[in-house]
């Protein structure tokens, strides 16, 4: 549905002409979501999680009306983005953590709001500047602890609407780096031996690939690595997705 219909059905509860839409709406051109650490639509788009319903041929487009506090943004197409008894994975991280977003469609951006629990964490204030092809927050946890899902809001500048996406993460003991142990040598030893591991090179990039770490593709005359395991889309070419994908 149009942002122009959105706000035209919201105006109209409240006695506002519709004719007023036409002249103070516009239709907002902008789409992006989460890839790392990957949120729920990520997850669905790659197969990582089954009936996800049309949100795995859209990833980026859930979008509704602003200061929602869900996972679909109000918008029954999604409706299983807000569903907390799916087996969502979560990803392992620290106190801090670095979000990346994919901006298939940018637009004038006001801020960019990150929830846990209902309490804001986080905000980044673009006073209206339109963002580049990817974004990058680092944002703290605030010492929370365990499984938890945050949720991530792009606030449009120049409409009503906003972006919604949810991030579930496993924080504290299992999440972020491994630590680091340390074995007691015994009298007997085996000296070690060295083995070296060539990443797999897969040749040209292509969409519905499965990507391990590591792996190698050449695109556009480049060569890349893959950084994290993942489905490739169309959209998520290696020069589009920092995050993704390293150029050699």
């Amino acid at each position: 549905m149009s942002v122009k219909r959105k706000l035209a059905a919201v105006l109209a509860g409240v006695g506002i002409a519709p004719f007023i839409v036409v002249v103070s709406a516009g239709t907002a051109s902008a789409h992006g979501y989460i890839t790392s650490p990957p949120s729920r639509q990520a997850n669905c788009a790659a197969g990582k999680v089954s009936n996800c319903g049309d949100i795995i041929y859209e990833p980026a487009s859930v979008e509704g009306l602003k200061g929602q506090q869900n996972c679909h943004g109000g918008d029954a197409r999604w409706a299983p983005l807000n569903d907390d008894r799916k087996a969502w994975p979560a990803t392992s991280v620290g106190d801090s953590v670095s979000f990346n977003w994919l901006i298939t469609a940018n637009h004038s951006t006001s801020t960019w709001q990150y929830f846990v629990g209902g309490s804001k964490i986080a905000e980044f204030n673009d006073h209206g500047r339109q963002p580049g092809r990817t974004v990058k927050h680092d944002v703290s946890l605030g010492g929370r602890t365990g499984r938890i899902k945050l949720l991530a809001v792009w606030n449009i500048a120049d409409t009503a609407m906003a972006f919604y996406n949810c991030v579930d993460l496993q924080v504290g003991p299992g999440g972020g780096p491994n630590p680091t142990t340390t074995t007691t040598p015994t009298t007997t030893t085996t000296p070690p031996t060295t083995t070296t591991t060539t990443p797999p090179v897969t040749g040209p990039w292509a969409a519905g690939v499965s990507y391990p770490a590591g792996s190698q593709v050449t695109y556009g005359g480049a060569s890349y690595r893959c950084l994290q395991a993942h489905t490739s889309l169309t959209g998520w070419e290696p020069p589009n997705v920092a995050s993704l994908w390293q150029r050699l």
